[in-house]
């Protein structure tokens, strides 16, 4: 992609039937889209109701990369069943997820090649919660959120963009309108396609702004640049319900296994403990006394066989 060309930001209707091929053409092109009508108001307002003491009893940011007006609340998997449901399993962004961030691989064993699939796995949950600033708001520096795991990307376009080139996937659900003014997501389209030595300098001309209703919802690719804005506003809190995946191979940002108590893990169906971390990376990446982990949760579930 030529420099100066800017991609569409794509939005699609959740009400609706999403159709996912095309929103990952979308998603290759620009590096992020906007699903509509994701959450109802009962469904928000019962994921504000689990969060809000969280927020109200998180502390004052010290530090540069976070705006002191801004409230954060992590471990959402034992702090909300509602989040759980209907951000981390929305079936759009876990779809999306598996198309993108699934590997695949033959391993060799004696004379056969074996193949190996690693399913994308919980990267972190984290609530926002953004006060009014007024004069004294600032943005937050842009930046990848897949710098995590040192990752320096060739450049490429949407052409020759392939699976796999991205780590992790962002899913921003607005618990409250998000405008421009009150702090919206700033995000440059196409630049999940830049080379690591255009990173620097000033970007900010570049930058779009990610504005949802309550309700609707920012997916990410990890290598977009990004960063939250100033709430200018001088009375309006930008809530944002966000989680990223990960490819399974890699560690997760939010350790969940020393958030979360096995009692509250185990009160989670099958397979939404095994998107939080509960199992194997195939053939054998994350066993547990040489057992498939999920097996600490739910006993009766059947031995692994074999490793490999």
């Amino acid at each position: 992609m030529s420099i100066g060309a800017t991609p569409t930001l794509d939005s699609y209707d959740y009400a609706g039937k999403v159709d996912l091929d095309a929103l990952a053409e979308s998603l290759k092109r620009c590096g992020g889209v906007i699903l509509r009508n994701v959450a109802n108001k009962e469904d928000l307002a019962q994921m504000e109701k689990d969060v809000r003491p969280h927020i109200e009893g998180d502390k004052v940011w010290t530090g540069s990369f976070f705006p002191a007006q801004t409230r954060r609340v992590t471990g959402l998997v034992s702090k909300s069943r509602t989040f759980v449901d209907k951000v981390i399993m929305n079936p759009v962004y876990q779809s999306t997820c598996d198309k993108f961030l699934t590997s695949y691989h033959e391993g060799h064993l004696g004379s056969e090649f074996v193949p190996c699939v690693s399913k994308p796995t919980l990267m972190n949950t984290i609530v926002f919660a953004i006060g009014p600033g007024g004069g004294d708001a600032r943005n937050q520096p842009l930046h990848r959120d897949d710098s995590i795991y040192h990752i320096k990307h060739p450049e490429a376009t949407a052409e020759t963009y392939e699976y796999g080139r991205d780590v992790a996937i962002g899913f921003f659900l607005a618990g409250k309108k998000t405008t421009k003014a009150n702090g919206a997501t700033r995000f440059i389209p196409g630049s999940h396609l830049w080379p690591q030595s255009r990173l620097g300098g000033d970007h900010e001309a570049d930058c779009v702004y990610a504005e949802l209703e309550a309700g609707d919802a920012f997916m990410m690719l990890a290598s977009a640049h990004h960063g939250g804005s100033a709430n200018t506003t001088a009375d309006e809190e930008r809530l944002v319900l966000s989680c990223f995946m990960t490819k399974g191979l890699h560690r997760q940002e939010e350790n969940q296994y020393l958030t979360h108590t096995l009692e509250q893990m185990r009160t989670l169906p099958v397979e939404t403990a095994r998107v939080v971390g509960y199992t194997l990376s195939t053939p054998s990446l994350g066993w547990v006394a040489f057992d498939d982990p999920i097996r600490i949760l739910h006993p009766d579930i059947a031995p692994l066989e074999e490793l490999y």
